[in-house]
């Protein structure tokens, strides 16, 4: 009802396992790439475990993406069956023809047996997937074990993956199913969202659909949170029902009173809540019965033949908190005259709030002083950003900072996005806060991210700030900085012949232990090395490298690159001399 209203391509918020709208959260990137590790391996069980609505259904659908062009799949979606309904199920999907009306399970083994046999000869696996595997019996899982015995010197024929909510880890403890349990090869428990994931999956699902507009506000993100849990089912449930509500409503934004709404329809908040009651009532019970004996020991005192001393009373000074703002740090460091006489102030952080999270306070996010030209902003920003990467810069010369880049093999990305896009890449970026009007734009360096506040240096002095102050004043232009290998162009695509060919085979072999050597071309080999690497970090596995992979790419091979995640942590390290 609302996609025209609202100007979406695709409904957003469909609970359909379509993985084009799987957003790989760092637990679901690492849960797909035991996945795929798994089924490029020698065999065995592979065990993908989760609770309900957590998205293992769809990051299977994914894996199937990756891995049906080269292995037989054989799915089950409902295991809740003997043994014999399980062997004739397999045979169904494998398309294995059985002879009789009623085989028996002898029969049933051996024609898939066959069928292995001839899939490894033509060099293709053989996978079966059985989804809500915590229904599986003890007996059925004891037959799946047996079908893992077939195997030639070197591998399984068969691998079986598992995907079944919390209980089914449970099943596998048993002292009955220990033989099961030692045939596992993987295992991975697939968690909820944290509320900073949150923001990024909602954003992400919006984007896919064909909408940059904020159509749920960043703001409502805590409240989303609490009412679903981090639960991607969960949210999609409520932000369906926010986006219908609010096209009934005639508005173009949810408003928390709807989003509120939603969830009491599609969440049983009130048993939610009756659970709650009932945790509380008995620390209020106690509570009571602490608070009645002790009005009792109370009323014995005066029966007591004693004179209680008066108790002793110390004094304790509580000295005022000054806060002072830091005078002139932009001059300070990129050497701008100082005015005449300045004192050169401390900064005095909130003590609550540094000791509570450790970590500086919130700041009021402006242009550090007004003797500073605001013209200059983009090359000191250039400047703190290339020193994050140890690159030293003159913001004075008249040399571009792109070029100075290109020097040490660095490249300029220059994009439009939001936060989501940013935490995504994982990188220090520069950021135009040009909403203000032009005559008082200026760049900042986005070193940090959390759930509620960013890290910025802001002309050499680092500052930590609320979201809100960045939403207000940033357009979502960006610009970061990203290695490429040498005698690289825009992009590499099957069938390039360059030396980068062979230093992108170098750096996956690092990731995924394939071979390091092979001809300096990029070939179908690489190409499909390339697109498991994408599919594993939640982008399109399109095969070929552009700036994007390469950024993630050169992530995962170097720990040391500076990432949002780390860069609030580095204290002093982010300021150049």
């Amino acid at each position: 009802m609302y996609k025209d209203y609202f100007h979406l391509s695709e409904m957003p918020f469909s609970i359909a396992p379509n993985p084009r709208f799987l957003y790989m959260s760092d637990r679901h990137r690492e849960a797909l790439a035991h996945l795929i590790y798994g089924v490029q391996g020698e065999g065995g069980i592979l065990l993908l475990t989760g609770e309900v609505g957590t998205g293992k259904t769809t990051l299977c659908r994914c894996l199937l993406e990756q891995i049906q062009s080269r292995c037989d799949v054989a799915i089950i979606l409902n295991p809740k069956m003997s043994v014999d309904e399980l062997l004739a199920s397999i045979c169904d999907e494998f398309h294995i023809e059985v002879p009789g009306a009623a085989p028996s399970v002898k029969v049933l083994v051996d024609a898939i047996n066959r069928h292995l046999l001839q899939a490894n000869a033509q060099g293709r696996r053989a996978v079966l997937i059985i989804d809500e595997a915590q229904n599986l019996h003890a007996d059925v899982l004891e037959q799946l074990r047996l079908l893992t015995n077939l195997e030639t010197n070197t591998r399984k024929l068969l691998q079986i993956i598992l995907i079944g909510q919390p209980e089914l880890m449970v099943m596998l403890r048993q002292p009955e199913l220990r033989q099961v349990a030692q045939r596992i090869v993987a295992r991975y428990h697939l968690g909820k969202l944290t509320r900073l994931e949150v923001a990024a999956y909602v954003a992400h699902r919006l984007r896919v659909s064909g909408t940059q507009t904020p159509i749920l506000p960043y703001a409502l993100i805590g409240t989303l949170y609490r009412l679903t849990g981090g639960v991607p089912r969960l949210i999609n449930l409520v932000c369906d029902r926010a986006l219908l509500g609010t096209y009934v409503q005639r508005g173009m934004q949810v408003t928390t009173k709807t989003l509120k709404q939603a969830a009491t329809e599609v969440i049983d908040v009130s048993a939610r809540q009756r659970r709650w009651s009932r945790l509380l009532a008995w620390p209020s019970l106690l509570l009571v019965a602490v608070c009645a004996s002790g009005v009792f020991a109370a009323s014995l005192v005066p029966l007591w033949p004693l004179s209680w001393p008066a108790p002793a009373t110390a004094s304790v000074a509580t000295a005022p908190v000054i806060q002072t703002k830091q005078t002139k740090p932009a001059q300070a460091l990129h050497g701008a005259p100082a005015a005449a006489g300045a004192a050169a102030a401390v900064a005095v952080p909130d003590p609550v709030a540094t000791a509570a999270e450790g970590r500086p306070a919130i700041e009021e996010l402006s242009w550090p002083d007004a003797e500073l030209a605001r013209s200059r902003s983009e090359a000191l920003a250039f400047q703190d950003l290339l020193g994050l990467y140890g690159i030293a810069y003159d913001p004075g010369s008249k040399g571009a900072p792109c070029k100075i880049a290109e020097t040490a093999d660095m490249h300029c990305l220059s994009a439009y996005g939001g936060l989501s896009d940013l935490l995504w890449v994982n990188q220090p970026a520069v950021l135009l806060l040009d909403r203000a009007g032009k005559d008082r734009a200026y760049h900042v360096v986005l070193t940090g991210l959390d759930e509620a506040s960013a890290t910025l240096i802001v002309a050499g002095a680092r500052r930590r700030v609320a979201l809100s102050q960045i939403a207000q004043l940033w357009s979502g232009k960006y610009q970061l900085l990203w290695y490429a290998p040498p005698g690289f162009g825009n992009a590499l695509t099957g069938g390039n012949r360059s030396p980068a060919a062979t230093w992108l085979r170098q750096r996956l072999a690092r990731v995924d232990g394939g071979a390091t050597e092979g001809p300096a071309v990029f070939d179908d080999e690489l190409v499909e090395r390339v697109r498991s690497f994408q599919l594993a970090e939640g982008m399109a596995p399109d095969g070929a490298v552009g700036a994007l992979t390469l950024i993630r790419l050169n992530q995962r091979v170097d720990q040391d690159l500076p990432r949002l995640g780390k860069m609030a942590q580095r204290g002093s390290n982010v300021l150049h001399p």
